[in-house]
């Protein structure tokens, strides 16, 4: 059966052990965002471990990502805004109180889904607060009618894992398509402009060894951890591991601080 969204890469959704009984909810919910060009798989072993403590885990599938390059050329910033809102309402439907979690941009939208929506918290991995300056950022729609797609990096694929059998696995274009650059580009200015409106608790985690963020992985931690305004902002900086930090080596150190941070609202 040929499927548009690629195999393995669907979102997906562990209940956990949330009870609702005459239209009430009594647990916190935890919805899981991936990143640029990638797939809901990003964040799946991490839905698996909260879920297994009991949160209800939705992972999402951002608009025009795993299925084919194309359609992440047609979607804009909006759509991507609007897929988080949309599973922000699906998983209210299961649980009392949301937690934001993303990956990269994953990252970028729940910091600014935060502003806007009533969630308990932010978790935000590996992400950017910007990109580098470079003329060709501000004509990203005209070059792209003649230069669709730019690699990801000069490095040789995969190169920046540390966890080789899960870069074998994992799922995400080839190469980042320019009109989607000029999205993103859109996407973190308003970010950053959202940054001093997040007013809930917040968890910065980043590996001093992700060589893909393009501003620098410790850089980016500290502009947002500095414009936030939450009362409770913390950092956690790994090492060992990539840019996908809930996929790589050190996942296992990301999931346990995740869920300290979690439990930790609660109490």
């Amino acid at each position: 059966m040929k499927t548009s969204i690629i195999p393995s890469a669907e979102p997906f959704f562990f209940p956990g052990t949330s009870t609702v009984s005459a239209g009430a909810t009594q647990t916190t919910g935890i919805l899981l965002t991936h990143g640029f060009t990638g797939a809901p798989k990003e964040m799946r072993w991490m839905g698996e471990y909260l879920a297994q403590l009991g949160y209800p885990c939705l992972g999402v599938r951002l608009a025009g990502h795993a299925t084919c390059p194309e359609d992440m050329i047609r979607s804009r910033h909006e759509d991507w805004l609007a897929s988080v809102e949309d599973g922000y309402h699906l998983l209210r439907g299961v649980c009392e109180q949301v937690m934001l979690v993303g990956l990269s941009m994953g990252g970028v939208l729940s910091l600014i889904s935060a502003t806007r929506l009533p969630v308990k918290g932010v978790i935000a991995m590996a992400t950017p607060y910007g990109l580098p300056k470079d003329w060709r950022l501000e004509q990203t729609e005209l070059l792209s009618r003649f230069i669709p797609y730019m690699p990801k990096s000069k490095d040789a694929p995969g190169s920046g894992w540390f966890d080789k059998a899960a870069w074998q696995e994992h799922v995400s274009y080839p190469q980042n398509p320019l009109r989607s650059i000029g999205e993103l580009k859109k996407l973190l200015a308003l970010s950053r402009a959202s940054l001093p409106d997040v007013q809930v608790p917040t968890l910065l985690i980043y590996s001093q060894d992700d060589k893909y963020l393009p501003l620098g992985s410790l850089n980016s931690m500290e502009y947002i951890y500095s414009h936030i305004r939450s009362d409770r902002k913390e950092k956690l900086v790994i090492s060992g591991s990539g840019h996908v930090i809930p996929r790589d080596a050190q996942r296992g150190q990301v999931f346990e601080a995740a869920a300290q941070f979690i439990r930790s609202l609660a109490e």
